[in-house]
């Protein structure tokens, strides 16, 4: 299995937020040089061993193990099931060992859209190797990606480029449920979350909620929002907006009754609430969805 190609996106590709640049994969024997002849010149290794490409790449390597490194990971060996997100810019270098060999596969591609993600913080350079245990599937989603990349239809770059997307995304639920499956504190955090949107605990506050799991309020808001993204009173806070948006379409209960349901001092105080987050009060909303 050795095929690869090399892409000029056009600017409508590019619009799209990511498009593929290159996408191929190749089996490196023992012993064999590396890495194989063909591709072109700004895509090579120095006499170092090291490059710099302008562009993001996610190499995975399917079969045997190598080293990898580059300016912000330290040197460390990879093995089958591992991913390497290079960074344009960012010297780097790998190579596979030369008893085992390697299979890799690899997927180029640039974009806003994936400027975007960095500086959102959801891929940093310091982490450029994750891992997956889906050998089978991981590779599938490789092949689709060159398949449709060499189609020239219509639509078919912006697809490739969407595998690409849901790539990363992957990558980043796997290595984040495998942190977080790991820690004590997730384990909390998710008890935290069934006992906030519970009715059995509605009438309590976060700071009650947090001495019933037994742990200190500041620590529990510090590592709620840290793991969640936002704090255990905002997460309430929004579990009932989407409980009053299912009461307003679904039931034809009064404003106070749906006020009272969702533990609000009075219609006015849930109205008011309402209005904040959606714009609207209850009543407009419920006459514009409850179709």
């Amino acid at each position: 299995m050795n095929r690869f190609k090399y892409l000029q996106p056009s600017a409508r590709d590019l619009a799209w937020g990511v498009a593929v640049t290159t996408i191929g994969g190749q089996y490196i024997e023992s012993n064999a040089p590396y890495p194989a002849v063909g591709h072109p010149e700004n895509h090579l290794f120095g006499s170092d061993g090291s490059r710099t490409l302008n562009e993001y790449q996610i190499v995975y390597i399917a079969r045997g193990r190598g080293t990898f490194e580059s300016a912000s990971c330290s040197r460390t060996t990879v093995e089958a099931g591992t991913l390497l997100l290079l960074f344009p810019g960012e010297w780097h270098r790998y190579r596979p060992d030369s008893e085992t060999g390697w299979e890799e596969y690899w997927v180029g591609f640039n974009g806003r859209g994936m400027d975007e993600l960095i500086r959102s913080g959801f891929f940093t350079f310091k982490q450029c190797i994750f891992y997956t245990n889906d050998f089978k599937e991981v590779s599938q989603i490789f092949d689709d990606i060159y398949n449709y990349s060499t189609q020239d239809i219509p639509g078919a770059a912006q697809y490739a480029a969407s595998l690409v997307l849901m790539l990363l995304g992957r990558i980043l639920y796997e290595s984040q449920s495998k942190a977080l499956g790991e820690s004590l504190t997730a384990r909390t955090i998710n008890q935290a979350k069934r006992m906030i949107t519970s009715e059995s605990y509605a009438e309590k506050t976060i700071e009650e909620i947090a001495g019933v799991l037994g742990i200190g309020y500041s620590y529990f808001r510090r590592e709620f929002r840290r793991i969640c993204g936002i704090s255990p009173g905002e997460y309430r806070q929004q579990h009932r907006l989407q409980k009053a948006k299912e009461l307003l379409i679904s039931s034809t209960d009064s404003i106070a009754q749906i006020a009272k349901e969702l533990n609000f001092d009075s219609a006015g105080q849930f109205s008011t609430f309402f209005r904040k987050r959606e714009g609207i009060p209850p009543l407009e909303y419920r006459k514009t969805y409850n179709l």
